[in-house]
């Protein structure tokens, strides 16, 4: 897989990110909130994970990466939140 390629995925990651947000913020001040900044943050970082898994594993392309960058930081939260050590 050729570094544009990558990129590739990581930006549609971003647009499933800031779609995400973008969905879900009630007003401007939303859009600086913590939890929308972390969306922003994983959904290109979920799309460069999703960029490994179709070129290693042949999983489908470029619009899960989209789909991907919208619930990837929920997946990630929720995995964090399963596996945390109970206190």
């Amino acid at each position: 897989m050729t570094p544009i390629q990558i990129l590739h995925f990581v930006l549609l990651g971003l647009l499933g990110a800031v779609i995400y947000v973008l969905v879900w913020a009630k007003s401007f001040d939303d859009l600086k909130k913590f939890e929308n900044i972390r969306h922003l943050i994983l959904g290109p970082i979920i799309g460069y994970i999703y960029s490994i898994l179709v070129n290693n594993y042949s999983y489908p392309d470029l619009i899960m990466t989209v789909v991907a960058g919208y619930f990837g930081a929920d997946m990630i939260e929720a995995l964090v939140t399963h596996f945390k050590p109970k206190a």
